[in-house]
């Protein structure tokens, strides 16, 4: 393909041939159904244009169409890296919605859960980014450890990827003796594999050849994106949900907010680690504060009784019945509640008529947000830049269509 260089002198104007690469959408590396048409100089990109539709799923119109509870499975399906984030998100939105005071002890447990989700998260993010580079050992490692995460999940829940976690008002149980036991193991040996893992790439040679100048943005092009989550913070912006806004108790614990400054890959990749080293604090400072009491609200209208009283109680048995017939209804009403995910600010707004659904559902998907900077960040760059960008910005396909 032909284009017209420019060089400043219309006489000097000359031809000069570029090529046309498609980046996806199925290409393993963009780790995800998405494509980049990128127009290159060599290996230089000099252009770069993103598609986004593949896997378009209607999540929020699907969503006008079921009752509340119901939702919860949808939002599994947007970052299904960290879902219990998404889940829990969506139960404090309609709980602010219909204006439902959980339970102190069941704010601590999904705080230890979502901070969880987080490290499960990160320790994808950052170990693509190591793979990406050339480093498969550490990838390999560290995923044994979350892999544990998602123990922890099936004990709580009976679900691992896509866990459809807890209820509006709390969670469906307790945590169990095993799930207690899984977490004290996690919490005993990831610490220390994660310095391993550190020791490994961030001062070696390769990888900060291969990250540091790699997809920069400054403090200023990140606001007017609308950047947030690591990518904001890596590029020197201090905003972080829990703290700006907090939730589920966030106030009542003590951690760090890790600030980057060139925005570029290894920044994003050193943000997230220590993020996760602040998540291990968070849960510890769960565990050791947990207080007594219920597990979730007295909601009968959302919270499922138990088998037992449903068996033996009229009451229970109607209960159950409309909830699971999605009969109950919520107060007219218009919110908009966010948290601190894995990959950024994600936020629910809903409108409600008074029915069994939303009448209107619009979810802030932080991907959908930030994809939008990635052909600035990787033109003028290598090929290899381009992928190693794009693991770092922790691109997530589902969340790129809802």
């Amino acid at each position: 393909m032909s284009y017209l260089k420019d060089t400043g002198d219309i006489a000097t104007k000359e031809y000069k041939d570029y090529s046309t690469l498609n980046l996806g959408p199925t290409h393993p590396a963009t780790h995800g159904i998405f494509q980049n048409v990128l127009t290159m100089d060599g290996e230089r990109i000099v252009d770069a244009k993103q598609t986004v539709g593949y896997i378009h799923r209607a999540f929020e119109k699907i969503a006008e169409r079921k009752n509340y509870s119901q939702i919860t499975v949808l939002t599994d399906r947007l970052n299904y890296c960290s879902a219990p984030i998404n889940n829990l998100a969506w139960h404090m939105t309609v709980e602010k919605l219909i204006q439902c005071e959980v339970p102190k002890r069941a704010q601590y447990l999904r705080v230890i859960i979502m901070e969880l989700a987080r490290i499960a998260d990160h320790i994808i993010c950052d170990t693509v980014i190591a793979v990406d580079t050339g480093a498969l050992t550490g990838f390999t490692y560290v995923f044994q450890w979350r892999e544990l995460i998602y123990e922890i999940y099936e004990e709580i829940c009976g679900a691992r990827l896509t866990t459809n976690i807890g209820h509006v008002g709390g969670l469906e149980r307790d945590f169990t003796p095993t799930a207690w036991a899984k977490l004290e193991k996690f919490l005993d040996g990831f610490p220390k594999v994660l310095a391993e893992f550190e020791k490994l790439v961030t001062r070696n040679r390769i990888f900060m050849d291969r990250t540091l100048g790699v997809g920069p943005i400054s403090a200023e092009r990140a606001l007017d994106y609308s950047f947030t989550g690591p990518n904001l913070r890596a590029a020197g912006v201090d905003y972080d949900v829990r703290v700006a806004f907090p939730y589920s108790s966030y106030e009542d614990f003590t951690f760090d907010i890790p600030i980057g400054e060139s925005g570029d890959t290894y920044d994003r990749f050193m943000v997230r680690m220590e993020e996760m080293k602040q998540s291990v604090s968070i849960i510890q400072q769960a565990k050791a504060k947990m207080p007594d009491g219920p597990f979730h609200a007295d909601v009968p209208d959302f919270y499922l009784p138990s088998k037992e009283d449903v068996y033996s109680k009229m009451e229970a048995l109607i209960y159950h019945f409309k909830i699971v017939m999605g009969e109950t209804k919520v107060p007219k009403g218009e919110i908009y509640h966010s948290v601190e995910a894995g990959n950024g600010e994600l936020g629910y707004y809903v409108i409600s008529d008074g029915g069994r659904a939303p009448y209107r559902l619009h979810m802030r998907r932080p991907c959908f947000i930030y994809y939008q900077a990635y052909p600035e960040m990787i033109k003028g760059g290598l090929l290899s830049d381009a992928i190693l960008t794009m693991s770092s910005m922790n691109v997530i396909a589902g969340e790129l269509d809802a």
